[in-house]
C-alpha cells in the first residue's frame, strides 16, 4: 500500500509539469531511439553477410590468375588461367565440382532497345555451385555446351534492362555483341555481390559457346573449385595449388602465379567489421543516454528544491526518509522508462524508414529492447539518486522555513 501511494504521488508529480517532463525525457527518448536504430542497422548487415556466405557456399574457393615470379621478382608478362587448368583442376579427389568463368561487359540487344551487361560464358554447374534458382525456362546443358549453342541464361534484371517482360522475353531472341542467342532460361533475383557486381544484371552463355564465338580466347577470369565438405577446403586448396604448379611448370621455391582465395575469409572480415561497427554505433548512441540521464538528475535537483516544503509537510506527517528517497526515485525511474518506451516507438519507426526509403536492411531484436528498457531503468536510478537523497536528508523543520 505505502509502494502505490508513492507510485501515485511520483506520478502526480510528474503529471503535473508535463511540459517540463517532456523535456525531461527528451534525452532519454533520443538515446534510446538511437540505440534501437544502430542496433538494428548494425543487425542488418551482419545477416545480409550470412546470407552472402550461405550463397556463395562455405565450401567454394576462388582462384584468380596472378603475375608471373621468378626469384621473388615480378616477370613482366602476367599469367593466366585457362580452361586446360579447369580441365586439370577436375582430377583432385577432394574437389567435386570446377566451375570457370570467362566474363566481359558487352551489350545486348532487344528490338531498339540495349544495355551494357556483364557476359559470362561458364559451365552448367555454375548455377548450383553459386546457388542460382531458376525463375522461367531451364539453363544450358553440357550438350549445349558441347555443341556451342547459342542460348542464354539471364538475371532477373535483364528483362527489366530491356523493357520486355521475361515471360515475354523466353524462348526470343537477344543480340549480345551483334549475335543472336536464344533466352532459354530467367534467373530468380539474386541480389548485389557487394557494391560493384549486381549478379541479376548478368548474361549467362555456354562457356564453349563464349570461347569459340564470343570471346575467341581460352582464358579465364577465375576458376570456382567445391571441396566435398567445409573440412576438405585445406586439402583442396593444397591439392589445386599443386596441380596449377604443375600445369604452369613452377618450380620448386618461386611464387605462384594464381591466387587462390578463400571467400568466407572475406566474408567473416565483413561480418567481424559489421559487428564492430554496431558497437561503435551502439556506444554513440549510448552518450545521448549519458546525456539525457544527466538532464534529469539536473531537474530533479531543481524539483527537490522547489519541493522543498512539501518535502517538510510529509516529513512533519509521518513520511520516513526512506519514503522520500522511494518517491523522487521512481519518479526519476518512471520518467526514464516512459522516455524509454516513446524511444523504442521512434527507433522502431526510424529503422522501418531505413528499410522503406533507402533500401537499408534492418532487423529489430527482442534483445536491443530489453537492453533498452533495462538501461533506462539504470540511468533513472543512476542519475535519480543523488537528488532523491538530498531529498531525504532534509531536516522537516528547515524544509517548512523554505519558500
Amino acid at each position: 500500500m505505502i509502494l502505490r501511494e508513492i507510485l501515485r504521488v511520483a506520478m502526480a508529480a510528474i503529471w503535473s509539469n508535463k511540459i517540463r517532463s517532456l523535456l525531461t525525457m527528451l534525452g532519454i527518448v533520443i538515446g534510446v531511439a538511437s540505440v534501437i536504430t544502430m542496433v538494428a542497422l548494425g543487425e542488418g548487415a551482419q545477416q545480409q553477410v550470412q546470407r552472402q556466405m550461405q550463397q556463395l557456399g562455405t565450401s567454394n574457393l576462388s582462384i584468380y590468375p596472378g603475375q608471373s615470379y621468378h626469384r621473388g621478382r615480378a616477370g613482366e608478362e602476367r599469367r593466366d588461367l585457362t580452361t586446360d587448368d579447369a580441365a586439370a583442376l577436375a582430377e583432385a579427389e577432394s574437389i567435386i565440382e570446377v566451375v570457370p568463368e570467362q566474363s566481359r561487359s558487352l551489350q545486348i540487344k532487344k528490338n531498339e532497345k540495349n544495355a551494357n551487361v556483364a557476359v559470362v560464358g561458364t559451365t552448367p554447374n555454375y548455377f548450383t555451385v553459386q546457388s542460382y534458382e531458376i525463375d522461367l525456362g531451364r539453363v544450358f546443358t553440357e550438350a549445349d555446351n558441347g555443341a556451342r549453342k547459342r542460348v542464354a541464361v539471364i538475371g532477373s534484371m535483364i528483362p527489366m534492362m530491356l523493357e520486355t517482360p521475361a515471360p515475354t522475353l523466353l524462348g526470343t531472341q537477344v543480340w549480345v555483341d551483334g549475335s543472336p542467342f536464344e533466352v532459354i532460361g530467367v534467373l530468380k533475383e539474386k541480389g548485389s555481390e557487394g557494391s560493384w557486381r549486381n549478379r541479376d544484371e548478368m548474361v549467362f552463355i555456354p562457356i564453349r559457346t563464349s570461347e569459340f564465338r564470343v570471346f575467341g580466347t581460352d582464358l579465364l577470369n577465375s576458376v570456382t573449385i567445391q571441396a566435398a565438405s567445409p573440412s576438405h577446403l585445406a586439402l583442396a586448396t593444397i591439392e589445386a595449388e599443386q596441380i596449377l604448379r604443375r600445369e604452369h611448370g613452377i618450380r620448386p621455391g618461386e611464387e605462384n602465379d594464381f591466387r587462390v582465395r578463400n571467400r568466407t575469409e572475406f566474408l567473416n572480415m565483413a561480418e567481424e567489421m559489421s559487428r564492430t561497427f554496431t558497437y561503435l554505433l551502439g556506444g554513440i548512441a549510448a552518450v545521448s543516454l549519458l546525456v539525457g540521464g544527466i538532464g534529469i538528475m539536473n531537474i530533479m535537483l531543481v524539483s527537490v528544491t522547489e519541493r522543498t516544503s512539501e518535502i517538510g509537510l510529509r516529513k512533519a506527517l509521518g513520511a520516513t526518509p526512506g519514503h522520500i528517497l522511494q518517491q523522487f526515485l521512481l519518479e526519476a525511474v518512471v520518467l526514464c522508462l516512459l522516455g524509454g518506451f516513446l524511444g523504442i516507438m521512434l527507433g522502431g519507426f526510424g529503422s522501418f524508414a531505413f528499410s522503406y526509403w533507402a533500401n537499408w536492411e534492418t532487423v529489430v531484436t527482442f534483445g536491443s529492447i530489453v537492453l533498452a528498457v533495462v538501461f533506462s531503468i539504470a540511468v533513472g536510478i543512476l542519475f535519480g539518486i543523488l537528488p532523491a537523497r538530498r531529498a531525504a536528508g532534509l531536516e522537516p523543520i528547515a524544509a517548512l522555513r523554505h519558500e
